[in-house]
């Protein structure tokens, strides 16, 4: 294993740091209670990674089993419970537990506690998945009914592979 090629060709480093306070209000908020906090996004890391703060409130949440053909997936539980898949089985995942899923790799995530729950989502590399949460945002706030092909299709664009 050794360094990726070089990104950055200056002598003397940039000021280029970007501080997000934690009280900022999250950019995306479901009608389940869950607030999704932009970290950083594939576009503002140049494609490197997206991050994500997962706040979820007590109704039960989270995507059935899936995996991404272009992406890896990591979360790591920042409070209460939330049931995390690792393709063979469920386990219930507490403040501290972290789980990576390659490219391929089947996986989900659920808050089935009862209590309200957060974690941190990285993918990388840094793919626009605030697209796919805003659309899934909107089609839930609207009522919307997808057919099995449309849903394939919004599936397909997100590199989101349903199992």
């Amino acid at each position: 294993m050794s360094y990726p090629p070089q990104r950055y060709f200056g002598e003397h480093g940039e000021h280029s740091g970007v501080y997000r306070s934690a009280v900022q209000e999250p950019e995306l908020v479901y009608r389940s209670g869950t607030d999704v906090h932009y970290l950083a996004t594939g576009g503002t890391t140049g494609g490197a990674y997206g991050l994500y703060r997962w706040e979820m409130g007590p109704n039960p949440s989270g995507p059935s089993a899936h995996f991404h053909r272009t992406m890896t997936e990591s979360f790591y539980v920042l409070s209460g419970t939330i049931r995390l898949y690792d393709g063979v089985r469920w386990v219930d995942g507490r403040p501290g537990d972290f789980l990576f899923v390659p490219e391929g790799g089947v996986h989900a995530f659920r808050n089935e506690s009862g209590e309200p729950a957060s974690m941190l989502i990285l993918f990388t590399p840094g793919a626009p998945r605030e697209a796919y949460f805003e659309e899934l945002a909107d089609i839930a706030a609207t009522g919307r009914a997808l057919t099995p092909e449309e849903w394939t299709e919004l599936y397909r664009r997100h590199d989101q592979y349903m199992v």
